[in-house]
């Protein structure tokens, strides 16, 4: 239940954000949110016996996230399911620890966002430039690692009861 909260919230704050927050280039925005993403990565401890499930998830947080924000059908379902099993890569490989996080989030965002414009750039949807994607990448992890950190804080104070796993 806690991972589908998570995910939910994350969905919608991502809705919000970006109705609120300037999008364009050169505008003053720092924050580029990417929530969705971001709680892909947080949920996986809750699915570590149960992966197919959560490729499951990811990939349809993904197709949804693509009906309700980019119009893309099936490319961010494809890249959130990349983000998860990179995302299951890093959980088996190395401990996730709170300075960690940023870290790890700041490499998903940059894997996200490059593969995203490459995918842009070879079907020529949007003119995109190395300028672009990076301006895009910086602003993006700001508002994105500090969302991170927060929720991962929150799991920490869950109380063992209701946790099925142990989070790091």
């Amino acid at each position: 239940m806690i991972p589908i909260i998570i995910v939910i919230v994350s969905f919608l704050l991502d809705g919000i954000l970006t109705n609120y927050l300037p999008f364009l280039v050169n505008q003053l925005s720092l924050f580029t949110p990417l929530l969705t993403l971001v709680s892909i990565f947080i949920i996986y401890p809750f699915f570590r016996k149960q992966e197919k499930k959560y490729y499951w998830i990811a990939f349809i947080i993904g197709f949804l996230y693509d009906l309700f924000y980019t119009n893309l059908l099936f490319l961010n379902g494809v890249l959130f399911l990349a983000i998860a099993i990179f995302t299951k890569w890093i959980y088996k490989n190395y401990e996730i620890t709170f300075i960690r996080n940023i870290l790890y989030i700041a490499i998903i965002i940059i894997l996200y966002e490059s593969f995203y414009a490459l995918i842009l750039w070879i079907f020529q949807m949007v003119p995109i430039t190395i300028p672009k994607v990076i301006y895009k990448i910086i602003h993006s992890l700001i508002l994105n690692i500090l969302y991170t950190e927060i929720i991962y804080l929150i799991m920490k104070w869950i109380p063992k009861k209701y946790k099925k796993i142990s989070i790091n």
